[in-house]
């Protein structure tokens, strides 16, 4: 297996656990992303950066020798123009796609998301084959599933490509739950759709970085498929953020209200607003209803299972980011 490697979305929460893994694999790693500052970092460790916007047409990549490219990079936000959705995560996939194929890279592994599946509904033990809705509600779903079709529809003897489908994804630099709790923590309350009882099953960066190379290692049998990927362990939304607020040592009063009623709300706020309402049909179905998965597939085709509980991962990345702030 050619060892050199390529990272988009590298400067990200996952990019960090996946090039710092590949670094100490003895792996050469190109890491491509937009935060200078975070590639200063990545190039201390050992990654060779390159400041990237994957949107930009006139963007050239640098993959001369590369075998892998893990596909990170998606503009993954609650609100947003559908343009700059489909823009992100279909035309750059599609034009990165185009570029591993002419410069004769071997497999291609792409990070999709298990949005896909999202609806107002509790939906337990889904798996790869489950229906999705008629009509994705959001457009980062829409556009993140047409990417994810373009990559295993480019699936061939020449270049093999897998889809991962990683669920609430806990990392020491996530910008997307982790952050969010932290501020309902400074606040002092957070607004819980159906008392938070939904159940979810939020997945360990390391574990999901071991899912992408379980892929690459097994793109012979798994190329052109995609694969859910999560903690494994369902608990409650509930539970889930109270022991954040523990940990924190904040008081924070958890506030029931109806997930119907904040979805129909957040369908209003998106219509009016100018920039990402504090609710958003996305919030909502992704808090208020349960989602949980069958992951069958992962462990019979790339003979991976995750190996942390989902209240372990957010001890780590709680662990890490507290560690760093006071070496700062």
């Amino acid at each position: 297996m050619n060892r050199r490697t390529l990272v988009t979305g590298a400067t990200g929460g996952l990019g960090r656990v996946l090039v710092a893994q590949l670094l100490a694999d003895g792996r050469e790693v190109l890491a491509l992303g937009r935060n200078v500052a975070v590639g200063a970092e990545l190039e201390a460790q050992g990654a060779r950066f390159v400041a990237t916007d994957l949107c930009d047409p006139a963007c050239r990549l640098p993959l001369d020798g590369v075998g892998t490219i893990f596909h990170l990079a998606a503009l993954s936000a609650p609100w947003g123009p559908e343009a700059a959705f489909h823009a992100a995560n279909v035309t750059a996939t599609e034009r990165l796609l185009a570029d591993a194929r002419a410069a004769g890279a071997a497999r291609f592994i792409h990070v999709s998301t298990p949005s896909i599946y999202a609806r107002p509904r509790d939906q337990i033990g889904l798996t790869e084959a489950s229906p999705l809705p008629p009509r994705l509600a959001t457009a980062y779903a829409r556009t993140k599933l047409e990417g994810e079709q373009a990559v295993l529809a480019a699936h061939g003897a020449a270049l093999h490509t897998v889809a991962l489908r990683p669920r609430a994804i806990i990392a020491p630099h996530d910008t997307a739950l982790l952050p969010r709790l932290l501020r309902a923590a400074e606040k002092g309350a957070m607004p819980l759709p159906r008392s938070g009882r939904a159940l979810v099953e939020p997945t360990d960066a390391r574990d999901v970085v071991a899912a992408m190379l379980a892929a690459e290692a097994r793109s012979d049998e798994a190329g052109g498929k995609a694969f859910n990927v999560s903690g494994g362990i369902p608990i409650s939304l509930r539970q889930l953020v109270s022991h954040v607020f523990s940990r924190l040592g904040k008081p924070v009063r958890l506030v029931p209200v109806p997930a119907r009623f904040v979805l129909a709300a957040g369908a209003l706020a998106e219509a009016l607003a100018r920039r990402e309402p504090a609710i958003t049909r996305h919030a909502a179905l992704t808090l208020g209803w349960s989602q949980t998965f069958d992951l069958a597939a992962a462990r019979q085709t790339l003979g991976w299972g995750p190996r942390h509980h989902p209240l372990a991962a957010i001890d780590w990345a709680l662990d890490e980011r507290q560690r760093e702030q006071s070496h700062a």
